[in-house]
This record gives structure tokens, sequence and C-alpha cells, in this order.
């Protein structure tokens, strides 16, 4: 049996993170909503990746904008309905513990951008 690095996600987290945010994406592009608001952010937010804690009773979702959607605005309305996606959660997937949902932010896109842009203008100055 090898031995885990300690804060490296085991294979049973990865595989049940994989299975919660197809669950999540699923519920957000099926749109049976009921909460105005929420109904508002399904159609502009994207879950990029989920992280689960070790017990699988937390899981952290990442949701990213779709377009050009205000996602600040929207991580209120999606954690407001945290209870709806963790009761779709119960529903699809055979867990012992259906995992609290908390979404937040992704930030990794707009700071990859913000990278590819310093990169960009660093190019373009070694070459004037």
């Amino acid at each position: 049996m090898s031995k885990q690095i300690p804060g490296e996600r085991s294979q049973r987290q990865l595989r049940v993170a994989e299975q919660i945010r197809h669950v999540l994406v699923e519920v957000l592009q099926r749109g049976h909503l009921h909460d105005e608001d929420l109904l508002d952010a399904a159609s502009k937010v994207t879950i990029s990746e989920v992280r689960i804690s070790p017990d699988l009773k937390n899981a952290t979702a990442y949701a990213m904008p779709l377009l050009d959607a205000e996602i600040q605005a929207l991580i209120p309305a999606l954690n407001k309905a945290a209870g709806y996606f963790q009761k779709e959660i119960g529903n699809k997937l055979t867990l012992k513990f259906t995992p609290r949902i908390k979404f937040v932010y992704d930030k990794s896109v707009g700071e990859a951008d913000k990278i590819e842009q310093l990169l960009r203008k660093i190019h373009e100055e070694n070459n004037s």
C-alpha cells in the first residue's frame, strides 16, 4: 500500500469531487430552479472544479462566469441554494454522507489572463 503525501487528495476524493461537479453542472444546465436569483445565476456560471474534504462531508465548488457575468453577485445566490444542490447530490450519488456545498469564485482563469498579458507585454518589449 502506498503512503499518501500530506495535502494530496486521494483517488476517492478526486472521484467523488468529479461526480459532484457533474451533478452540479447538470442541475445548473437543467434550470429547474425555483429561486429567481438562482435561475439567473444558473445561466451565467459553470463549475470548473470541486474539492472535497478527506471525510467527504464538505465540498467547495469553484464557479466561474460564462461570458461577461458578474460572478461576485451570483455566488451568494448559489450559496443560498446550497441545500437544494445538496439534496440533488444525495438523490444522484450513493454516498454515506451527502457533503455540504460551498460555492466560491474561481479566480484561476482571471489570473491566467493576467499572466498571459504580462508575458505578451514582456515579449513585445523584447522585440522592440
